[in-house]
């Protein structure tokens, strides 16, 4: 439920300029910020939150999340049933929100059920931007087929992440199909991966008449094509097709950089991934085979990640997290502090990544007319980006759309 809520003597977070202003009034009617300053007088029947100096900051953005993905055995998934897939995608969602995510982007997975039922108020999770399906070739990233099976199931209600699909004509229509759900974006899988089972790497994904093919189709709809990429060959191959974000990216070059740059494209690293998959990913659930493929990536994203921010390539959030590892989406900001400015790396989780999914100016800024996403936060962000990855004691508030979803305030 939301009401008219005025915040007094905050400290308030703008991603765009790199800093605070403090002791603002921040003004929240209905869905919308409706003023930002520091002389907003309440409104008769307001309610008035007292930040004392807290940092009040816009709820962040997750561009890359798997919420069906409740295994690290995603060759598992199509065979399990959707509705028990989905009550754990709603426990999941209602966790994100929970750690400050009021936005996120499932590229592979969620389809329109899910996020119908997210905006409708039926479970509480972040805003859902959903890209159905993901598309693949025959033996790639999403071809979780043994290498002994010939039979595959791409029917639409089961819960795995991907379709397979090959040839031009095959492709459009594959895309068409995720388009015709609503899909926000189209995502195919231009290399290899780390989760599937008879992949490689640095192989690539999909001839370009294909991936082309499927750019026009996302172009025609008025929506874009996330590709998933690890060598500098397939994020190159991609750019050049016209795909507007590659995701991963790990082991790009400075080819690559330079094509991100001259198509404006975007890049959503996902480096707590990596991490995690090193340290628990056989506990929850992935193979033995997939943790060899994670070592060859897990080193070389850091160094891709510095190299794309010098050169002002478009930075977004990430973390890719399956199973029981997803409680770590907060760490991905402590691994990009270590090599990048606080303020860079918040920008990533805020205005950059509202600008990718076409939000700019509704989502990731306090701003008037903008939507009341905000994050009540003990300390300063931007001298100590650790304070977003402990929820439990910095994250005071935390408002969605205008509504409160959760309150340690008092």
């Amino acid at each position: 439920m939301t009401e008219t809520v005025l915040f007094d003597r905050a400290a308030v977070l703008d991603p765009v300029a790199g800093a605070l202003a403090r002791d603002r009034r921040v003004l929240v009617r209905g869905e919308t910020i409706a003023a930002v300053g520091a002389g907003i007088e309440a409104p008769a029947g307001a309610r008035v939150i007292d930040l004392a100096g807290k940092t009040l900051m816009p709820g962040l953005i997750d561009c890359h999340v798997h919420v069906n993905a409740h295994s690290g055995d995603l060759s598992g998934l199509a065979d399990e049933s959707p509705a028990y897939v989905a009550v754990k995608a709603a426990v999941e969602l209602r966790a994100m929100l929970h750690r400050g995510f009021t936005t996120v982007r499932d590229p592979g997975g969620a389809d329109f059920g899910i996020a119908d039922a997210v905006a409708e108020g039926l479970i509480d999770g972040p805003r859902l931007f959903f890209g159905g399906k993901a598309l693949s070739q025959t033996g790639g990233h999403v071809d979780m087929r043994p290498r002994g099976r010939s039979v595959r199931d791409d029917h639409q209600c089961c819960p795995d992440l991907g379709v397979v699909c090959d040839g031009v004509d095959e492709v459009r229509k594959a895309a068409r199909e995720q388009l015709r759900t609503g899909a926000h974006h189209v995502k195919i899988m231009l290399s290899g991966g780390v989760a599937s089972p008879t992949d490689r790497i640095d192989s690539t994904g999909f001839a370009m008449e294909e991936i082309r093919a499927i750019v026009e189709e996302a172009e025609a709809a008025n929506r874009y094509v996330a590709g998933h990429a690890y060598t500098a060959r397939a994020i190159n191959r991609g750019l050049e097709a016209g795909v507007r974000s590659i995701e991963h990216g790990n082991l790009l070059d400075e080819s690559s950089v330079e094509l991100f740059l001259e198509y404006d494209a975007f890049l959503v690293p996902t480096l707590v991934t990596y991490e995690r998959m090193a340290v628990e990913g056989a506990e929850f659930g992935l193979p033995a085979r997939n943790l060899e493929k994670n070592a060859f990536v897990l080193d070389a994203g850091l160094q891709a990640l510095r190299m794309a921010h010098e050169a002002g390539v478009n930075l977004c959030y990430g973390s890719d997290l399956l199973g029981g590892m997803r409680r770590h989406q907060l760490e991905e900001f402590r691994i990009r502090g270590a090599v990048l400015p606080a303020a860079d790396v918040i920008r990533s989780a805020t205005v950059t990544a509202a600008r990718l999914l076409g939000e700019e100016g509704r989502i990731g800024r306090i701003a008037p007319g903008a939507l009341a996403d905000l994050l009540v936060v003990d300390g300063d962000p931007l001298a100590d980006l650790g304070l977003l990855t402990d929820p439990d004691t910095h994250l005071r508030l935390v408002m969605q759309g205008g509504a409160v979803k959760a309150d340690r305030l008092t």
